[in-house]
């Protein structure tokens, strides 16, 4: 039988109208078998997530704190979500339970992993399926990595194609045994390792939005949605920024080429995007590029040094000062006489200063500039290499909304064009290049 593996987010469970969609979305089609849910999330603007207040409780209970008002809003979502679906459930046992190994003293993974355990316990109970802990199936390793014998675990557990499974996200143990989880927004990746291990033939990830869009809507007005993009174009978006997909997730359904859909819990009708292996020739063909993302905390030091092309190693030396100050670097554009290195704020950590006495000191280059406040901005698309114009679109867009590029990188693979400009512009070239890219809607009569 084909299974469809399916994960809702935290928003799609957070209290028991929204678990009343989720059941509505497993029957609507046979195929999906096998459930992973989050920790319930906000129903409110105002309102603490499970998982924050998990932390909380935690962190106050290891101060010998007592966590009355904390673990009581935790008590009163889980057992108002069943008291309103009508569930005789386990859980107020199992919550005491939790609250006395709080007080013992358990770990903060343990604790923090709670929030998905209960949601799983209790999604189970109102579908009448079998609730399935990935502490007893997946095995983290110490780099935060899947043991690939987890795979083969899980597989076990959910062998029954017959049956519905419940699976908890976010979480696994470590060899020692202890509970691990992974990292926030973590639950896709306990998504895509059931799709994987059960063998499915979708992985659907369900949220509050009706897919991915091709620019940010922070920045730009109603920007549309993305109907179909491949993985390497999803990475590349992810890489520059783009909160489309959690990076992690895509590794374990990629390298199976399982397809992912990215769906809305509130509007189940609608299409959402679908993540595929490889582009189709229709897709290829009508859409020149997948979308635009951005970073806006950038910092460019260049350094200039005549016949820089004669002396062997130069930039093996000059990235290797980087490599000192433990500092990884974005791009690296270069010219005969010339080599600039592209790093984020936060990597460079304030070691401008340093990194540049360094360079000054072991490369003595003729000229040495650094440039702060600069934003990278990524055009998406495989469609690109196919299509003629591309950058001259890109560029005739920023020069009629008098932007100055400072930046051209473009990769030998042509999925991306990279441009860096000044921060102060980065929304207005944001909003230029989509505009270049997607014509305006016609008005509806």
């Amino acid at each position: 039988m084909e299974r469809i593996v399916a994960k809702f987010g935290g928003s799609s469970v957070a209290d028991a109208a929204q678990f009343r969609k989720v059941a509505a979305i497993m029957q609507a089609d046979p195929r999906r078998r096998i459930l992973v849910v989050s920790a319930p999330g906000k129903r409110r603007p105002d309102e603490a997530k499970i998982t924050d207040l998990l932390y909380l409780c935690h962190d106050m209970a290891a101060m010998a704190t007592g966590i009355d008002e904390p673990f009581g809003l935790i008590t009163e979502r889980f057992t108002g979500i069943a008291a309103e679906l009508g569930i005789d459930s386990a859980l107020p046992g199992l919550l005491q339970t939790f609250r006395r190994e709080l007080e013992a003293g358990c770990s903060r993974e343990f604790a923090v992993s709670r929030g998905e355990f209960f949601c799983a316990r209790l999604m189970a109970e109102f579908l009448g399926a079998e609730f399935v802990d990935p502490a007893n199936h997946i095995l983290l390793r110490g780099n935060g990595l899947v043991d690939p014998v987890s795979y083969e675990r899980l597989r076990s557990r959910l062998a029954d194609e017959s049956r519905m499974y419940v699976m908890a996200g976010f979480y696994g143990r470590n060899r020692q045994g202890e509970i691990t989880t992974f990292s926030r927004g973590g639950s896709d990746i306990s998504g895509a390792i059931a799709a994987r291990a059960a063998g499915a033939i979708l992985y659907e990830n369900w949220t509050d939005t009706s897919g991915l869009l091709i620019a940010d809507p922070r920045i730009v007005d109603n920007p549309r949605a993305i109907e179909e993009i491949s993985f390497r174009e999803v990475r590349e978006m992810a890489y520059m920024g783009a909160s489309v997909f959690h990076d992690e997730a895509i590794l374990p359904v990629r390298e199976a080429g399982i397809p992912v859909a990215i769906r809305n819990t509130n509007r189940p009708e609608d299409p959402g995007t679908r993540i595929v292996p490889k582009l189709g020739a229709k897709a290829l063909t009508s859409t020149e590029i997948a979308g635009i993302s951005g970073l806006n905390n950038a910092t460019m030091i260049t350094v200039e040094k005549s016949l820089m092309n004669k002396e062997i190693g130069f930039g093996h030396r000059l990235l290797g000062i980087f490599l000192q100050h433990n500092i990884s670097f974005e791009h690296c554009p270069s010219s005969i006489d010339s080599m600039s290195v592209i790093v984020l704020d936060n990597k460079l950590r304030g070691l401008d200063q340093t990194v540049l006495d360094d360079i000054q000191r072991q490369l003595e280059p003729d000229h040495l500039n650094i440039e702060k406040d600069l934003a990278l901005i990524a055009v998406v698309g495989e469609g690109m290499v196919r299509t003629v114009g591309i950058a001259a679109k890109i560029f005739t867009a920023l020069a009629a909304a008098h932007i100055n590029v400072r930046v051209i990188n473009q990769g030998a693979s042509e999925i991306n064009i990279i441009v860096g400009v000044a921060a102060g512009d980065y929304e207005e070239a944001v909003r230029a290049i989509y505009r270049a890219f997607v014509p305006e809607e016609s008005p509806t009569a």
